[in-house]
């Protein structure tokens, strides 16, 4: 049996996809808050930029793994050299450039920040949530994650809808608390 373009595509497609999850997981996990901390510092204090500059080196660790090397603490100062290169060099303004050269070849990459910065939205979500208490975190996790109702969470947690309401206020307060530590100022 041999499989037919569209899904010898999304079998690609699928691959490329977990292993940047999976990659881009690991170096946020392991740089992450170091790289944002860095990028915050030599910004003034501009989280949000901040935030931009280290899902740029991410990608360009994703796009380019020999010149980052592998995911060990030693990579660590070659991923500071690019959050310095892009803050020096205007990050937006340098990722506006290459897209204006690049070939063909290298557009088909461009492809990937939609999958990188949803690997990295996730991850900052997935640690703040972390954060919270098991019972406000179960209740996000039914009305946000399985798109449960009030009732119907209530009756799967077996409180009653007033506790899911309290629950989801106060956890909602939570994340925003824990994203803000994070450095994310828009929740």
């Amino acid at each position: 049996m041999s499989l037919g373009g569209n899904e010898t595509m999304n079998i690609r497609t699928a691959a490329v996809t977990t292993d940047a999850d999976t990659f881009l997981r690991t170096l946020y996990r392991r740089h992450g808050s170091a790289l944002h901390r860095l990028a915050a510092r030599m910004l003034g204090g501009d989280w949000h930029r901040a935030q931009d500059i280290v899902q740029e080196v991410a990608i360009h660790a994703w796009q380019r793994p020999m010149d980052v090397g592998p995911m060990d603490d030693t990579v660590r100062n070659r991923l500071f050299t690019v959050v310095s290169d892009l803050v020096t060099d205007g990050g937006q303004d340098q990722a506006e450039r290459s897209v204006e050269t690049a070939g063909e070849a290298e557009l088909a990459l461009l492809t990937a920040p939609d999958a990188v910065d949803q690997a990295l939205t996730a991850q900052l979500v997935w640690d703040a949530m972390a954060d919270l208490a098991p019972p406000q975190r179960e209740v996000l996790l039914h009305l946000h994650y399985l798109d449960r109702s009030v009732s119907q969470a209530a009756r799967a947690l077996g409180v009653p809808p007033g506790t899911v309401k309290s629950r989801t206020y106060y956890a909602t307060r939570a994340l925003r608390t824990a994203l803000r530590a994070r450095g994310v100022t828009e929740c």
